[in-house]
């Protein structure tokens, strides 16, 4: 339809300062004859395009020229507005001011009291917000970043990476850089950082455009499936965090659950984590390797 048309052309030519005809022509798959009508409708609708003949010349819109609220549909308001929401919630730096502006102008269109977003765990302080406004600098403006990070075994290690990528995956932050250490692009998890410092120096690398969080899958050894029993006590806890596939009920309300999981630090904390409402029905070597770490938690308290 025309109409589209002509005010995705407004969006387009507003986005690229100036274009061409035969830009415009092959973009929207129409002739230049119909682009330079659509250029005089605008004209008469009030938009001021104005075309350069020449070289270096084109069609553009009048420097300080705004785009009327009008032209976005109540949908669409809402739709920027909870972006911009969510980008408040990421702690994104001028989210904030731009949010309020928003609002004024759209406010006709907006209930904003349906929705509150917040990304930061209950007690969290003012540290998140800086860590997210640093990597955000970082990553916008090439620069090195280092920290102290901790991996899933707890082993410490200082790295320097070139930041590329901020992302939320589940319900954690991951920062994806070139890691000088290992030479590769890695993945970092934003609580196990500490310590970050934004470096003077700068890098020139980009992210693959093709990168992906998510992993190829490949061919690996099955992991080893860990079969575990709940109190109905720690119900509330086992719809979060574990699929409602794996879960059943026995006649007494105790859960089970068959779960692959590596047998390491991390898995056997993560149990402790249930205290005495999980009991580890297999493998035995895990129930052992339980029952060593409850042990040592007793010494504290004889």
């Amino acid at each position: 339809m025309q109409i589209d048309r002509l005010v995705q052309m407004v969006f387009y030519i507003a986005s690229h300062k100036q274009v061409t005809a035969k830009e415009l022509s092959n973009h929207f798959q129409v002739s230049a004859r119909t682009i330079y009508r659509d250029i005089n409708t605008l004209s008469i609708a009030g938009i001021p395009v104005t075309t350069t003949k020449g070289t270096g010349g084109g069609i553009s819109l009048i420097d300080g020229y705004t785009i009327d609220k009008s032209i976005l549909s109540k949908e669409e308001q809402q739709s920027i507005y909870q972006g911009l929401q969510i980008l408040q919630a990421a702690k994104y730096p001028s989210a904030e001011m731009a949010l309020s502006k928003i609002s004024a102008i759209f406010q006709n269109a907006l209930k904003s009291n349906w929705l509150d977003i917040d990304f930061t765990h209950w007690g969290s302080n003012e540290k998140e917000k800086i860590k997210l406004s640093d990597l955000q600098y970082a990553i916008l403006n090439k620069h090195v970043i280092t920290f102290l990070y901790r991996n899933t075994e707890l082993k410490q290690s200082e790295r320097t990476i070139e930041p590329l990528r901020l992302m939320f995956k589940s319900h954690a932050w991951y920062i994806a850089g070139h890691c000088r250490y290992k030479q590769e692009i890695r993945i970092f998890r934003l609580s196990r950082i500490r310590r970050l410092q934004v470096m003077p120096e700068q890098f020139d690398r980009e992210l693959p455009p093709n990168y992906s969080l998510t992993p190829e899958c490949k061919e690996e050894p099955p992991l080893p499936l860990l079969k575990l029993k709940f109190s109905p006590k720690i119900a509330h806890r086992l719809y979060d965090e574990f699929q409602e596939e794996q879960l059943s009920l026995d006649q007494d309300g105790n859960y089970y659950a068959a779960v692959p999981f590596e047998l390491n630090h991390w898995t056997i904390h993560y149990l402790l984590s249930f205290g005495k409402y999980v009991e580890i029905l297999e493998p035995e070597t895990a129930r052992t390797t339980l029952k060593e770490h409850a042990a040592e938690i007793m010494k504290l308290y004889t």
